[in-house]
């Protein structure tokens, strides 16, 4: 009741009214007609005199959006007036201006220079300089810099996929060692193990300085510890630690002692992880304090793995004596395990462990106290949800109340900023999908412009070849037509597969701002816990997406999983909506028939949506899959919604107006592809029955090689 009272009390926050104004910085005009909105709430535009005014509460988030500028995000903390001074967009003139300029050779490295400079602070700025430098390279070298600098970015920003695929362009541009590694261990972070593994073996260890010798086992241990293969990992550090001590790396040294103890550990070999920790703990301390504090807080956290709570409290006030110290230099970012009040929070939960009650409730308001000065909900949620069950089992249940009614206030906070946190995350993701983007339609310019100067110098070697050669008479008219045949044929399959590739270039996002419709829904009517799996499941839907999006053909078992992934998505979302039931004949080899990515996806997203989703009793959706004959299966979609013409009824005027984009892109997939490839695909839709609720059948034949 008492957290029912509180959202209750949140929702209504009272309102107040903010003015703005929208500027040019260097002019200082004022901008008109530019949309002024909040998130989920008020909307209205500014006048001629650049000025708005609008109604929001504290923790809105203001949206500023018009043509000429990048839309602009800004959470309200107080009643403010806000200026919003719109800069020139000085580098997208330039960069159309001379998009393939390279009369001045040192632009090219001061642009990566400025990509690298701006990597850790600004993704999309720094994405800029590589866009730029692309269009200035004129050299296989100078690609592979480029794409190794992007990748760099895209690891630094945790977005694996993009970074293994730019290491891959570079890795195609130049073989170099360093790149090699940098794109076994982005297909590690990107959890593709066996890629990583198949990468690292790969490299001629004979061409690797001492340094990157250590970073390869150091590598393949890693992966193999990730994949629970513990031996294979220790065996592959003690390899890395050889050469580390023969040459005195001495950082190396000391993490490979930790990674080893870490690996026994996981083993189930307690004791020689200590040992190793103790190694590790001990080199630590000749190093900087930072490297220091961190292997204390390993070793604590083993300590608190093995119930030895008196040594991880007296390991934990020592790293909080040395963090206490580090912290008058440095500012520590909220997610490094080396906040005091982290610190804090773990030796009151150890002392709680050992029923030590009178020791554990200092350490825990001390740490409530400093998360709350340094705005870390998620510590001071934990530490406040800690010390009310203490009071708890102390007997004082008054204490444990009020410490229980902090706790649901932090989590609803909590909430609301991760909430903040995912609608940004997934601004910043499209931002930088869209800079790739850009990048390879730069790519795709810069070669077609090259194609068509090397067309017109072989059109103009050809009309003098002509002009000599008539002479030669009927033999060499034959010849050309042979050649111009051969032209012809050859334009025809670029253009069907540069066809190709812009379909799933649309299909891609079509699917995935539906699938993030479904997410935002879901997010804003469940709990934190079944959010997050939710999110979860979906990310694994995207990443087997994105593997399959460059292919026009996959096998069946790829695509019946990423459908499973999907139809139990949309379950889960529309439980009470319909059952749905996979059924694959036994008799059929997956493995011998092959189908192209995301083919089946839109049928199904249809059903659902179009169909059941309105259906007033529960429906059914079933998929078959059936093998007719030796060369040929069926693949069956059918639902008992509420079927196609009353689903077109449903719709509004504007709906109506607008054309499936998932099912005329599949439409146009599948032809081009029966042309390409003699008829392979073949697809069928019809009703289902003839009742009220008519429901639809789709039948999908797929024919082998």
């Amino acid at each position: 009741m008492f957290a029912q009272v509180n959202n209750e009390s949140i929702n209504q926050e009272p309102r107040f009214s903010i003015r703005g104004s929208v500027i040019e910085s260097d002019t200082r005009n004022p901008i008109s007609n530019v949309n002024i909105e909040v998130n989920g709430g008020a909307y209205t535009t500014t006048n001629y005199a650049g000025d708005f005014r609008i109604e929001v509460k504290k923790g809105d988030e203001l949206i500023i959006r018009h043509k000429d500028f990048e839309t602009v995000y800004y959470t309200i903390l107080s009643n403010e007036r806000i200026t919003v001074e719109v800069e020139p967009n000085k580098k997208e003139i330039e960069y159309k201006q001379k998009k393939f300029s390279r009369s001045n050779p040192n632009q090219f490295k001061s642009l990566i220079d400025s990509a690298e400079t701006h990597l850790k602070k600004d993704a999309k700025r720094s994405i800029q300089f590589i866009e730029l430098a692309l269009a200035r390279s004129h050299s296989v070298k100078e690609n592979a810099e480029a794409y190794e600098v992007l990748g760099d970015i895209y690891m630094f920003w945790k977005q694996y996929d993009l970074a293994v695929s730019n290491y891959r362009v570079s890795d195609q541009n130049m073989k170099t060692n360093v790149v090699k590694l940098k794109l076994a261990t982005a297909y590690k972070q990107n959890n593709n193990y066996q890629e990583s593994i198949a990468t690292y073996k790969e490299i001629n260890k004979r061409t690797l300085s001492n340094w990157q010798l250590v970073q390869l086992h150091e590598g393949i241990g890693d992966v193999y510890l990730l994949t629970q293969n513990y031996q294979l990992s220790i065996d592959n550090y003690q390899k890395g630690l050889v050469v580390a001590q023969k040459h005195l790396i001495t950082p190396k040294i000391t993490d490979l002692n930790s990674k080893i103890a870490q690996a026994y550990n996981a083993k189930g070999e307690a004791q020689k992880a200590e040992g190793y920790f103790n190694k590790s703990m001990k080199l630590a301390s000749t190093q900087n304090k930072k490297r220091a504090i961190e292997e204390k807080i390993k070793v604590a956290d083993f300590q608190s793995d093995h119930s030895n709570y008196s040594s991880e409290i007296a390991l934990r006030k020592q790293a909080l004596e040395d963090i206490n110290d580090f912290e008058n230099d440095s500012v520590l970012d909220n997610e490094s395990a080396l906040t005091s009040q982290k610190q804090n929070y773990k030796i009151g939960n150890a002392f709680a462990l050992q029923k030590d009650y009178q020791n554990a409730i200092p350490y825990l308001e001390k740490s409530i106290a400093e998360a709350d000065s340094k705005e870390d909900l998620t510590v001071q949620k934990d530490a406040t949800r800690r010390l009310s069950e203490i009071y708890r089992d102390a007997g004082q249940f008054d204490k444990a109340l009020i410490a229980y009614q902090s706790y649901v206030d932090l989590v609803d906070k909590l909430y609301s900023k991760k909430e903040q946190e995912i609608s940004q995350a997934a601004r910043f993701s499209k931002d930088i999908v869209n800079k790739q983007n850009r990048i390879l339609s730069l790519e795709s310019d810069r070669a077609l412009t090259e194609s068509q100067f090397q067309l017109t110098t072989e059109e103009a070697k050809r009309q003098k070849l002509i002009i000599y050669s008539l002479i030669g008479g009927v033999l060499l008219l034959l010849v050309t037509a042979l050649l111009m045949f051969k032209y012809i044929k050859q334009q025809r399959l670029a253009n069907n597969l540069l066809a190709l590739k812009s379909l799933r270039s649309q299909m891609n996002p079509h699917f995935i701002f539906n699938a993030l419709n479904s997410v935002n829904s879901f997010i804003a009517s469940n709990d934190e816990r079944t959010a997050n799996k939710y999110l979860t499941d979906f990310s694994l839907l995207m990443r087997a997406v994105l593997e399959n999006s460059e292919e026009d053909f996959i096998p069946l078992e790829k695509e019946i999983e990423l459908l499973e992934l999907y139809t139990k998505l949309e379950h889960f979302r529309f439980q009470d909506k319909f059952d749905y039931h996979i059924n694959i004949d036994e008799n059929i080899n997956v493995q011998d028939f092959v189908i192209p990515p995301m083919l089946l996806q839109p049928y199904i997203e249809n059903a659902v949506w179009h169909g059941l989703r309105y259906k007033k009793s529960k429906g059914h959706l079933e998929i078959g899959i059936t093998q007719t004959e030796s060369d040929e299966i069926k693949i069956t979609i059918t639902d008992d919604g509420i079927g196609r013409q009353k689903s077109k009824a449903l719709k509004t005027k504007h709906q109506q107006k607008q054309k499936s984009k998932g099912m005329g892109n599949i439409k146009k997939r599948v032809s081009i592809l029966n042309e390409m490839y003699k008829d392979r695909v073949d697809v069928f839709v019809d009703d289902f029955k003839e009742e009220e609720d008519t429901g639809t059948r789709v039948v999908v034949t797929l024919k082998k090689d």
